[in-house]
């Protein structure tokens, strides 16, 4: 006589959210962009994902752990003034079906994700993008400089 096993994978929101991300974010360099994880944006938001094309263009990544997350967020209007083009991030297994409409879609796990649905492009002013380019590039440059020469070295 054999025993059913039953195995069903529970992941915390931690880990789910580490997971999308860094598969949001491995998208984007497959995309041709040069992603950096939670970018503070000068209205006081944080972005999950910003990244910058080879052209200039710039993209954020909303990462939602789970429906919980995503129902009680609702600052995700506040990253369009930022980004030419605005996505969610969700895992495979999230509710698509509750999300709104407007923002892009990617579904994302740890090795990577796809563009389910394209996110509409609104061009930012020039005089914006070259102060989020440059804040970008800065930010990039200082957690490169650190990953070389950690504190208490």
């Amino acid at each position: 006589m054999s025993a059913a096993v039953h195995l069903e994978l529970v992941f915390s929101r931690p880990e789910t959210t580490q997971s999308v991300t860094r598969g949001a974010a491995r998208l984007m360099m497959d995309m041709g962009y040069a992603p950096l994880l939670e970018v503070c944006l000068p209205n006081g938001r944080r972005a999950d994902v910003m990244a910058i094309g080879r052209k200039g263009d710039i993209v954020i990544c909303e990462v939602k752990s789970g429906v919980e997350d995503y129902r009680v967020d609702r600052k995700w209007p506040e990253y369009g003034p930022f980004c030419d083009a605005f996505y969610f991030a969700v895992a495979p297994e999230f509710p698509q079906d509750i999300l709104a409409d407007e923002p892009g879609l990617i579904v994302a796990d740890g090795f990577g994700g796809a563009v389910v649905r394209e996110a509409p492009i609104t061009p930012l002013a020039p005089a914006r993008r070259k102060a989020l380019t440059l804040a970008f590039a800065r930010l990039g440059a200082m957690r490169a400089i650190s990953l070389q020469h950690p504190a208490g070295a």
